[in-house]
């Protein structure tokens, strides 16, 4: 377990930070209709176990990887916003494609500058994204350091 000062440090660090590996990152919603680039360094990437990603994600927990707002940029379509009040009172913005339904990204609805939550799953570039840090451990499902011993399925059968 990390010291709690760390975590915060790592969480809160400056998104406009100097050093880092900036990635350009491009990708999409399952149909389509909503294409984005952005840049972000990958090592910040991380997964959050809190219940509203489980929730909003359908799944054991979300990946995402953060951009400052002007290294964010869609392409095509305009997606559909649902805010959510967070545990913490804080109001984020979810964007998804009101088509297929594929979460495109997280932010702020606060005043000030905006730092983007991209959705990893959505990149063309989601195999070089490894995941740094786990958020909200407290919450994340108890079976997921078990996954090893669970038996694998190439593809669909």
């Amino acid at each position: 377990m990390i010291p709690s000062a760390r975590v915060c440090a790592i969480v809160l660090r400056d998104a406009h930070k100097e050093e880092g590996n900036p990635m350009k990152l491009d990708g999409g919603c399952h149909c389509g209709k909503i294409t984005f680039e952005a840049e972000a360094d990958p090592e910040d990437a991380r997964i959050c176990h809190c219940t509203d990603c489980q929730l909003l994600s359908g799944s054991a927990f979300r990946t995402v990887v953060p951009t400052v707002e002007d290294g964010f940029r869609l392409l095509t379509g305009e997606p559909k916003v649902y805010v959510k009040t967070a545990e913490s009172g804080r109001r984020r913005a979810q964007a998804f494609c009101a088509d297929c339904g594929t979460h495109i990204y997280a932010t702020s609805v606060d005043e000030g500058p905006k730092v983007y939550g991209v959705r990893v799953g959505t990149l063309r570039q989601r195999e070089q994204i490894v995941p740094r840090l786990q958020l909200w451990s407290r919450s994340a499902r108890p079976w997921l350091g078990e996954l090893e011993t669970i038996p694998k399925v190439e593809k669909q059968v």
